[in-house]
């Protein structure tokens, strides 16, 4: 799980794309974006995090577009004081005027009591709540260290697991020679970006690096120029190697190989394990085994279409 993120880590972060300019309250910027139910300790949603002003049901992200000031203005005197009182006392992590409207000095003179951010952006309200849900879905992405090697192949995300040793780093170093991309050797980081979605990236410090046994570190960007290396994919395949001796080997289905499946931050990933043995060619098996996939998800199933057209040839025979 990623440590909290506060109010002004994201708003250095995103403050250019957001339009964000800081109104008051500067004394908040340590303020926690992501919080916990305190009686049942479950994080809060990142889509419930942010919302339009809602004084009954208050969102950590509070943003207020025209309609909404055209609300508070609206109001009484002690009613317009009473809400802006409640929104500031509700402890947002932070507030935003949206529209490109101005703020009200009463906003930035709570904003500064309380100790609560108050930005300002000129983009419209619903496209700014779009774009900081985008932004904090990632930065709060639940993340997983996986061992292995994660390449793009065939222009899926595709993991390369199996012990220490085997020829993982091997072969995705003659994959990249056959055209397809690093992405992160050794430690791929994977964060769960939708419910059924896991991105992998490569920890900073390893971006474009490949380490081969018996040839050392690789820069696989100097050897092989940028079009070499992919900043990022999202997990589709796992390709676990896997040393079989040979009453291993006779025990996998002849027609259904040996697709199985793998749980990584409570999603399924569909895991093929590939047979190491002296002359199978890799690199060659793997991408088959990526095609194979491929047709998979759009509903081709070989071994099926194999079973049918055999059964078809038996009845025309009868």
């Amino acid at each position: 799980m990623p440590g909290p993120l506060s109010t002004g880590a994201f708003f250095n972060a995103y403050h250019h794309k957001l339009a964000l300019q800081w109104l008051a309250g500067r004394a908040g910027e340590h303020r926690p974006i992501r919080i916990s139910d305190p009686q049942s300790n479950i994080t809060i949603p990142t889509g419930a995090l942010i919302g339009h002003l809602n004084l009954v049901h208050p969102n950590r992200i509070q943003v207020l577009g025209g309609t909404e000031l055209n609300y508070l203005g609206n109001l009484g005197k002690n009613s317009y004081h009473d809400a802006i009182a409640q929104l500031f006392d509700n402890k947002p992590a932070f507030v935003v005027i949206a529209d490109d409207k101005e703020s009200t000095e009463d906003l930035k003179q709570a904003a500064e009591d309380s100790g609560t951010p108050l930005f300002s952006s000129s983009l419209p309200g619903h496209k700014l709540i779009s774009y900081m849900q985008y932004y904090l879905s990632n930065m709060l992405a639940e993340r997983q260290i996986v061992h292995g090697v994660f390449m793009e192949v065939l222009g899926i995300g595709v993991l390369i697991t199996g012990k220490s040793g085997v020829g993982k780093s091997e072969l995705a170093l003659e994959l990249i020679t056959r055209g397809h991309r690093l992405i992160a050797d050794d430690a791929p980081e994977f964060s769960r970006i939708s419910p059924d979605t896991l991105n992998g990236v490569c920890p900073s410090a390893l971006s474009g690096f490949l380490e081969v046994r018996g040839l050392g570190i690789l820069n696989i960007r100097s050897m092989f120029g940028d079009s070499a290396i992919k900043q990022n994919r999202h997990l589709r395949l796992i390709v676990h190697l896997l040393h079989m001796d040979d009453k291993e080997l006779c025990e996998i289905d002849r027609l259904q190989g040996s697709r199985q499946s793998t749980t990584i931050l409570e999603i399924e990933i569909p895991r093929i394990i590939l047979p190491v043995a002296p002359g199978r060619n890799l690199a060659v098996l793997l991408e088959g085994a990526v095609r194979s996939h491929i047709l998979h998800i759009k509903g081709y199933d070989a071994a099926q279409d194999f079973i049918a057209l055999q059964q078809r040839l038996i009845s025309e025979g009868d």
